[in-house]
């Protein structure tokens, strides 16, 4: 048997998370490869309120919308003559 099989470690030694097919004493090769875990919410909280009295809220709103409404997508060339067949 090779391939990748899920493990984590405790007290020391790797606990493999799902049953492999090796008959007992074959020696193997094992690559480590440490899960990565999810980014914490911390820096979020910390820059909460971090622009607070730097921006109008409501001017940057208004903002938005107002770039919004500016058309920046070129007009489509149309198809001149007859449709193709399906």
């Amino acid at each position: 048997m090779s391939g990748t099989v899920r493990a984590r470690m405790k007290r020391g030694m790797l606990e493999l998370l799902e049953k492999v097919d090796i008959p007992e004493g074959t020696e193997v090769f094992v690559t480590i490869l440490e899960t990565p875990r999810p980014k914490s919410a911390d820096g979020l909280r910390r820059s909460a309120g971090g622009w607070k009295g730097l921006v109008d809220a409501e001017k940057l709103i208004e903002h938005i919308y107002a770039d919004r409404l500016i058309a920046t997508r070129p007009v489509p060339r149309l198809f001149q003559g007859t449709a193709p067949r399906a």
